[in-house]
């Protein structure tokens, strides 16, 4: 001890960056070998719908670059809660990560009281995947072809014309609010247990209206089995490029999407998340990836995680004020 207590103030600093070296490089070295092992990504919905097929996307392109195993666990259940949750409680250590969405991170902490995680504190965002506006759609039957005869028979038939969304509390349920306060009508909500019912219900006409995203709604808009009356986008989607925006309509700023990113659990090393931000970033930029997307409706985003945590802490303040002012809450 006197030994150390001797040396001069340069051996000093020399024998603290010996000592502490191997913490200073570590987390270089496990990024340099990540991955080493599965990664297992984790979509808190059911096989099918956009979320587990972006995912299956990004895990197909991964696996070939990286040279290891990257599969898709599904794990549906109370609005994305459970496979988000399941997330939260994992190592942190990069091979457990979480197909998130608009849903789990934004829209949920908006309208339940009691989440069993925190989006901010208990995930770091690693990258926006893709990006998809929402549509107002009506059954063919309903004698409107825009919204501004939307909001003019709503007018005239107060508590007549519904909605349907896949489920109370969701971020369809949300942009049907917007449209009810900023358009001052009296629309109705019927929660579904999902978006394929909710279509399915329209289709058949026992339902008047739904939103849902351009990727669900474009095939049946374009086959007839339904009409798109506006999208909430700042323009018109490339899938539907003859639907106006609900700003050509007269609503300015009436803008709302369903993104799909990817989270790792909190204390998740930065060099690791940096490493699969760029990895994301790499699939997007792949031309036959950009294709899927856009002609399925979504757009590629491929973020940083600094550009998608922001992202993230904007659109919960967001989705925060239409539900305090549509008064939803889900217990």
């Amino acid at each position: 001890m006197r030994a150390k207590r001797d040396l001069p103030h340069a051996g000093r600093i020399v024998f603290l960056l010996l000592i502490a070296g191997p913490l200073v490089v570590l987390p270089t070295a496990q990024a340099a070998e990540y991955p080493a092992k599965t990664v297992r990504v984790i979509v808190p919905f059911p096989a099918g719908g956009n979320a587990d097929a972006f995912a299956r996307i990004t895990a197909k392109h991964m696996a070939e670059s990286v040279g290891q195993g990257v599969i898709v666990e599904n794990r549906a259940g109370a609005a994305g809660i459970i496979g988000t949750d399941a997330v939260v409680k994992s190592p942190p250590d990069g091979y457990t990560l979480l197909m998130g969405t608009t849903g789990t991170h934004t829209t949920n902490p908006a309208v339940y009281p009691k989440l069993p995680y925190d989006p901010l504190r208990d995930f770091v965002p690693v990258s926006n995947f893709a990006d998809s506006p929402f549509l107002i759609v009506s059954h063919p039957s309903v004698p409107v072809r825009d919204l501004k005869q939307l909001v003019s028979l709503a007018e005239k038939r107060p508590g007549d014309l519904r909605y349907a969304s896949f489920g109370t509390g969701s971020s369809a349920h949300l942009v049907g609010e917007m449209l009810r306060l900023a358009a001052k009508i009296d629309i109705v909500h019927v929660p579904y247990k999902g978006g394929p019912p909710a279509l399915t219900d329209v289709m058949g006409g026992h339902v008047e209206l739904a939103f849902n995203v351009v990727p669900a709604v474009a095939p049946l808009a374009k086959s007839g089995k339904v009409r798109a009356l506006a999208v909430a986008a700042a323009k018109r989607a490339n899938a539907l490029p003859s639907v106006p925006t609900f700003e050509e309509q007269g609503y300015r700023d009436f803008h709302a999407g369903s993104w799909y990113g990817f989270f790792a659990p909190a204390g998740t090393p930065k060099e690791i998340v940096d490493k699969l931000s760029r990895e994301i970033v790499r699939i997007l930029a792949l031309p036959e990836v950009r294709q899927q997307l856009l002609a399925a409706g979504a757009d590629p985003i491929g973020s940083s995680p600094q550009e998608f945590a922001a992202q993230v802490r904007d659109e919960m303040a967001r989705w925060a004020r239409v539900a305090k002012a549509a008064n939803v809450r889900v217990n």
